[in-house]
């Protein structure tokens, strides 16, 4: 409104002063003009005029006909004076303006950067003089590559691209970021959204060429992740764009969709595989240690069969030293005790049978149930040690025994 109405007056001044049009002689007030080339016009004769212009616009009656001013010009010269000075007031007080908490303030002077204000209640100089923007510095802001709101809205034009290996991949991921130069994020960027993300197509697609595809799609992902992170920070730094990354996060990672079916097949062969190879590490597991048990304790009890071995072998060495010692002084002596001896180990071990063939005594009693248990019993012993030839010919002597106890009994039947 204000605006308008200067506009108004200086239209006003332009067309309807004499003075403006470079003429001669004298106005319709009887004042007297310059001609051209004398000069520029009277200050007071100007500011005259300008008031009298108000006067008109305010409604007032000009000068009065003895020539000075009267009271209505005074009161209109007040009122013009009221009307600037509220225009000046109003003008300088739209310079304010508030800064909210997490928000910073860069103030242009004549379009060009001048200085960053805190947040809270801040002055500048009014427009045209300068200018502010706000910008937000602690939100966290986020940038989509290779899909749109939700994973299964995907851009195949951003989510696909080749590995180290010659393989196409289908990859959908997220970047975090806040500013830390609000200057930088509004001067040094045309289009801020448009160059994080191009900046993070840029990154993926180069730390995924020089990487395997099968190391992007399991173990690698955290790796993929912060290399990223990284590329991403040193390419923004670079441009002065005033941004950290705060977060990468990979939302999906596969094979594109036409060989999804055979990739699966892949991988569930290799899943078998693992799973083989894990049964086989747990038998392993299971019978190694045991065998190496087995082996220990059979090489423990060889050393204690040869210890007791190489015990009794020097312990039967050094009895028949002294055996033979003892032979040498008396021979029949050591002779005969040694058949003694052997005798009463024998017929300790064995059944006896006694048979009284003097006195004619034709019924015998004969032990067979001992006999045949005894034999039985002997059998497995027989097949570890050998018999003593004492034993078989003592076992020889009752069946030959026998059988002339019944050859006998069958003839006095005969008779």
């Amino acid at each position: 409104m204000v605006v308008s109405f200067f506009k108004k007056i200086g239209v006003m001044l332009s067309l309807n002063d004499p003075k403006w049009g470079g003429g001669s002689g004298n106005d319709k007030n009887g004042n007297k003009m310059n001609k051209p080339g004398e000069g520029p016009p009277d200050l007071e004769q100007l500011w005259r005029d300008f008031n009298q212009h108000i006067n008109k616009l305010l409604g007032g009656k000009g000068r009065d006909g003895g020539g000075g001013f009267s009271p209505e010009s005074s009161g209109a010269k007040i009122g013009a004076g009221m009307i600037v000075l509220v225009v000046v007031f109003l003008w300088l007080i739209s310079g304010f303006f508030v800064v909210q908490e997490g928000q910073t303030g860069v103030v242009l002077t004549f379009g060009k950067h001048s200085h960053d204000t805190p947040s809270g209640f801040n002055w500048r100089w009014p427009y045209p003089i300068q200018s502010h923007e706000i910008v937000n510095i602690s939100q966290v802001r986020t940038v989509e590559v290779g899909y749109q709101s939700n994973v299964k809205n995907k851009l195949p034009k951003e989510a696909l691209m080749l590995t180290d290996d010659e393989n196409i991949i289908d990859i959908q991921f997220a970047v975090q970021y806040k500013l830390k130069s609000a200057a930088d994020w509004i001067f040094n960027n045309r289009d801020q959204e448009a160059t994080i993300k191009q900046v993070a197509e840029t990154s993926i697609r180069e730390v995924v060429g020089r990487s395997k595809m099968d190391f992007v799609l399991y173990e690698g992902r955290e790796k993929v992740a912060f290399d990223v992170s990284q590329l991403m920070q040193q390419i923004l730094d670079r441009y002065n764009s005033g941004v950290q990354v705060t977060n990468v996060t990979m939302q999906g990672v596969q094979p594109p969709e036409q060989v999804q079916a055979a990739f699966d097949d892949a991988v569930k062969a290799g899943q078998d595989r693992e799973r083989q190879k894990n049964e086989g590490q747990a038998y392993a597991n299971d019978v190694i240690p045991k065998a190496r048990g087995a082996a220990a304790r059979l090489q423990q009890e060889s050393q204690a069969y040869q210890a007791r071995v190489v015990a009794n072998a020097e312990g039967d060495a050094a009895r028949f030293k002294q055996v033979l010692t003892e032979y040498q002084k008396a021979p029949a002596v050591t002779r005969d005790r040694m058949y003694l001896d052997t005798m009463q180990q024998i017929f300790s071990n064995t059944t006896k049978l006694m048979v009284d063939t003097k006195n004619g005594n034709n019924m015998i009693y004969l032990p067979l149930d001992k006999l045949i248990g005894q034999t039985l019993s002997a059998e497995p012993a027989a097949a570890k040690t050998a018999a003593s030839p004492a034993v078989a010919a003592d076992a020889a002597g009752a069946s030959d025994l026998l059988h002339q106890r019944d050859t006998h009994a069958r003839d006095r039947e005969g008779r």
